[in-house]
């Protein structure tokens, strides 16, 4: 097999026939997020931007840009090509979060007033999306029913983390990440239990095929989660806290990102 048939096969294909992952692209794109999230870490510290709270909430719209520009191509809004869907479409929002960045930072510099003009323009990219999304309403079926699934099955899933923060602090100290991949999850097992779609990742579609259930997901997310924020926290207390809260972001992101793409697709009835 060439180079090139390579690529075909491992790369070009599953995005072009929606054939979710395999082990050769979620190898590479792994190593491509983990090679990224350092430089950009790199980045941030020379521009002297802090990684802290502040930062986190100027940076949620453009997280939440990736799963509405999912939805929005797989509905029919967006032309559907390698830069509209993943991992194509998550290079693309990067591009803009961090093109923002130097353009909000060359203007005002790291100082306070960099944090909610971050935000405002992000905002405003968010905005855009939702202007085409409300012209094009009449292209939407909502499916409120998703509703009846999804909202009991997220308290249950996310008082079982709350029953734990009280117990182990090493949860209590990560909630937010236990929360959002919980919520993750839960899109994962409502969308294929209830409403006949497929798992892409080829863990957890292993997982799936090998217990018969898609409920697999919330213990695949416990057992990865926590001995990553064990290291994080316990063997890595003496890095820079900038970096473990960027790694920390991160790991909110790969929650937060593709569950808001699931429950979108669904609601959307994709």
């Amino acid at each position: 097999m060439g180079a090139g048939e390579f690529f075909q096969r491992y790369f070009v294909d599953p995005i072009k026939y929606n054939q979710g992952y395999n082990p050769v692209n979620t190898t590479v794109y792994a190593i491509i997020l983990g090679i990224a999230v350092l430089l950009l870490y790199r980045l941030l510290k020379k521009l002297g931007i802090r990684v802290n709270e502040t930062f986190f909430v100027s940076l949620m719209p453009y997280i939440f840009l990736g799963p509405l520009m999912r939805a929005m191509t797989d509905v029919g809004m967006l032309p559907r090509t390698y830069l509209t869907v993943s991992p194509g479409g998550y290079f693309v929002i990067a591009a803009f979060a961090i093109a923002a960045l130097f353009v909000v930072w060359r203007h005002v510099g790291p100082g306070e007033k960099f944090y909610p003009l971050y935000r405002d323009v992000g905002l405003l990219l968010v905005g855009g999306l939702l202007f085409i999304l409300i012209i094009n309403l009449d292209k939407v079926d909502f499916r409120w029913s998703y509703f009846y699934y999804f909202l009991p099955a997220l308290l249950a899933a996310e008082a079982f983390i709350w029953a734990l923060s009280k117990k182990f602090e090493i949860i209590r100290n990560n909630r937010i990440l236990f929360y959002t991949h919980f919520y993750d999850a839960t899109t994962t097992f409502v969308g294929i239990q209830f409403f006949g779609y497929w798992e892409q990742h080829v863990l957890a579609r292993t997982l799936i095929d090998m217990t018969g259930t898609p409920a697999v997901m919330y213990l695949e997310k416990f057992v990865i989660l926590l001995p990553v924020v064990w290291i994080l926290d316990r063997m890595m207390e003496d890095e820079d806290p900038d970096l473990i809260n960027f790694v920390k972001l991160a790991m909110f992101i790969l929650g937060f990102g593709p569950g808001t793409r699931n429950l979108l697709i669904t609601l959307m009835g994709v």
